[in-house]
């Protein structure tokens, strides 16, 4: 197939001669009483074939996009709750920081404590260590009592000296008892400080675990919707394309039909020129039978394709309508003449469903009328009849022969 446009200028006189070619040898094989050869298809021009392939490819391209959206909704809902949860977790990671901030001056404010009180201990310790020291070296390592004692003549010297000593005794208890108080409250703060430390590490940990988490989650559904994105932008491009593509390929199948067929004509048309002249089932077959009104053996015309009431009816091939209008029990009714020794009927046509009249040319599988059931009918379908030579013949294996399926 080639595109709209292309090599139509110069193969339009080939087509021309092809069509009249094609055209005559139909008509010669209708008077020699053969069925027609199937025509060559025109050149350059799309298929019935072709066409319902596009109409696939477009069809399967836009299901993929369907899925594609609803894919992309999914993920929409799911970039939203990371997203949530990612500020959640945000909250919760600015809550732990907040606390991880005042833990460090808490912890700060507590090593402060601890070292001043430490050195205040230490202080004392010295402090006390010193007393202690030079109130050994004034009592010369001596009992005062026996120094008292034994020295009759300097009585007042030794009561002065225990009265001083009993004193800097008292006074290195009380500077000794701090020292141990400094040193005791020096330790609890330095243990303190451990904990603090443990709770400023674990919170420090908390609050980076849980931003980690989130950023993480929110990174995954961003990338995963982004991707989609990615996929839907190629998807519709391809639709775009297909649709394309099958629009020019219908364009371009059209009209090739009219250059062969004439203006009318569309839908599915066989190599030969003929189309369906309705969808539905064969419900009654050509040949006798008995009438499912009154009972009598009669012989049926044509052949029944039952459908639906109002469904469209067709041409089925190219010609000139000579009868459109009441034609007794079959009700409404047209009759196509094909230049051929051919013509073709449609009755039990709904009424008002007559869409086209006498003298009109039509092409195959141009729409003429609408199903129903009026005249001699049980219910809406279409009486579809052929005539081959003016000798009415089954239209089921005629049709066939002529590329197209009935039943």
């Amino acid at each position: 197939m080639q595109h709209r446009g292309i090599s139509r200028a110069q193969g339009a006189g080939s087509r021309a001669t092809a069509i009249v070619a094609g055209a005559a040898s139909i008509a010669l094989a209708f008077t020699l009483g053969v069925q027609p050869a199937v025509a060559a298809p025109t050149a350059d021009f799309p298929s019935w074939t072709d066409v319902q392939a596009a109409k696939r490819d477009e069809a399967a391209a836009k299901a993929q996009l369907k899925s594609l959206n609803a894919s992309i909704a999914a993920a929409q809902v799911e970039v939203d709750r990371t997203q949530a949860e990612a500020e959640r977790r945000g909250t919760e990671y600015a809550d732990a920081q907040q606390k991880f901030d005042e833990q460090s001056m808490v912890t700060q404010a507590v090593k402060d404590q601890a070292a001043a009180a430490q050195a205040e201990a230490d202080k004392a310790r010295l402090e006390s260590t010193q007393l202690i020291a030079n109130l050994a070296k004034q009592g010369g390592g001596g009992d005062l009592t026996a120094g008292l004692l034994g020295d009759s003549g300097n009585a007042d010297g030794y009561l002065y000296r225990i009265g001083t000593m009993q004193k800097v005794t008292e006074h290195s208890d009380a500077v000794y008892s701090r020292a141990v108080q400094l040193q005791k409250t020096a330790s609890s703060l330095a243990e303190q400080e451990v904990l603090e430390e443990a709770k400023l590490d674990e919170l420090r940990a908390d609050a980076q675990a849980k931003f980690e988490i989130a950023q993480a989650a929110q990174i995954d559904a961003q990338q995963k919707f982004d991707a989609l994105q990615v996929a839907k932008a190629q998807a519709e491009s391809l639709v775009a394309f297909l649709t394309e593509k099958r629009e020019v390929t219908e364009a371009d199948y059209l009209e090739g039909l009219k250059q062969q067929w004439g203006s009318g004509a569309a839908g599915e048309v066989s190599a030969s020129g003929w189309a369906r002249p309705a969808g539905g089932y064969i419900s009654s077959n050509f040949g006798w039978r008995y009438d499912p009104i009154n009972g009598s053996r009669a012989f049926h015309t044509g052949v029944d394709l039952a459908g639906g009431c109002g469904i469209p009816i067709y041409a089925a091939h190219a010609g000139t309508v000579v009868y459109a209008g009441w034609y007794g029990t079959w009700g409404n009714y047209i009759r196509i003449e094909h230049g051929n020794g051919t013509n073709t009927g449609y009755a039990h046509i709904m009424p008002g469903g007559i869409g086209v009249h006498v003298g009109q040319q039509v092409g195959p599988g141009q729409l003429i009328a609408r199903t129903g059931t009026t005249g001699h009918s049980t219910g809406c379908h279409l009486h579809f009849i052929v005539r081959y030579g003016e000798t009415l013949t089954d239209p089921v294996p005629f049709m066939r022969n002529q590329g197209i399926t009935l039943g």
